[in-house]
């Protein structure tokens, strides 16, 4: 079996502005977002690392790596999901942010799953 097959993964991002952490006359703007990391595959393995790529609606790029997410390095089995919740502050009311994990296998072996862009965005900023 191949490795792509063996391993997969879903990653689901859902959103929320956080106004009461918020400036809305000149930022920063805060938001929350919760993913939820679906081990879809037949493998087990780790989290290891993030690699996240912000940019704000100004074109201004963050980049962000790390290990682990808030602090943990989870171990997904075949059908194990792992859900967290997180925050970005913005100096602009709309961005997005995408990136990827990096897990590692039982062998040892590592691996990308990206995680894919979503919009950072204040209600009714983009009418």
């Amino acid at each position: 079996m191949s490795t792509t097959q063996k391993y997969r993964f879903e990653v689901e991002v859902s959103t929320h502005f956080l106004e009461e952490q918020s400036d809305p006359e000149g930022g920063p703007f805060v938001f929350a977002y919760t993913i939820d990391i679906r081990n879809i595959g037949e493998g087990t393995a780790q989290l290891l690392r993030r690699h996240w790529v912000i940019t704000d609606a100004m074109n201004n790029v963050q980049e962000v790596r790390g290990d682990g997410v808030i602090g943990e390095q989870p171990v997904l089995r075949p059908g194990e999901t792992f859900q967290y919740t997180s925050g970005c502050p913005l100096p602009t009311s709309v961005g997005t942010m995408k990136g990827e994990y990096t897990f590692v296998t039982e062998d040892g072996d590592t691996f990308e799953v990206a995680i894919p862009e979503f919009l950072l965005s204040v209600p009714h900023a983009l009418h």
